[in-house]
């Protein structure tokens, strides 16, 4: 392991704004009055990466909280870094594995998520590891509170093709759907956010695909 992932395993231990494995389970239900001691929705992002989806979305919408999720504490650093040396307070990281999710979070507690550039798992074996399969979809279910929304940003076509299948054949319910998301009318502040992959896969002209569901 390399000198800059090892400061940064290191100095991520001490951020007030992450959370690591056990240390959240006792906020399960409680998140917006145990850890941002307020009231407001809670939005989470799940393999946030870099968290910047997670940060720009505090800072548009500081009447609610963003959780960012992923399991590489060396990734979390850059957004929870960020976030504590800009003041913007109602962020936090939690690194889990996203199949964990049921023990962190209660039932209708969470109000959105996002799904940024996740890996797309293209190989038909690893089907049960995209983050947009009946397994995890099952998962998000109940902690979405009625009517809660699932966003979908991402270059593969393959998983955006997918995804849309899925949201056919379980009779969720589809409110947007683009294969050229900045080439439509849904382009606005908050789908305009760029994460550092999107701004790669921008970089060689490859068309962004936008999906928005719900459950009801």
């Amino acid at each position: 392991m390399g000198k800059d992932k090892l400061r940064r395993f290191a100095e991520v231990n001490t951020f007030s704004n992450v959370l690591q494995l056990d240390a959240g389970k006792p906020f399960k239900g409680q998140w917006s009055p145990g850890h941002f001691k307020n009231n407001n929705p809670v939005v989470l992002e799940l393999a946030c990466g870099k968290g910047e989806y997670t940060v720009n979305l505090a800072r548009l919408f500081p009447e609610k909280n963003f959780i960012g999720i992923d399991y590489k504490g060396n990734r979390i650093w850059r957004g929870a870094k960020t976030a504590l040396e800009d003041g913007v307070p109602n962020v936090a990281f939690l690194r889990i594995q996203i199949e964990t999710i049921l023990d962190y979070f209660g039932e209708g507690e969470i109000d959105e998520i996002w799904i940024t550039f996740p890996d797309p798992q293209p190989q038909l074996s690893r089907e049960k590891k995209r983050l947009t399969s009946s397994r995890f979809l099952d998962k998000y279910k109940p902690l979405l509170k009625p009517g809660g929304f699932i966003n979908l940003k991402t270059d593969n076509d393959g998983l955006h093709a997918y995804t849309a299948e899925k949201i056919t054949e379980t009779g969720m319910k589809l409110h947007i759907r683009t294969e050229d998301l900045y080439h439509s009318e849904f382009a606005d502040e908050v789908l305009s956010i760029k994460t550092y992959y999107e701004k790669k896969y921008l970089k060689h002209d490859k068309n962004i695909n936008y999906l928005k569901f719900s459950f009801e």
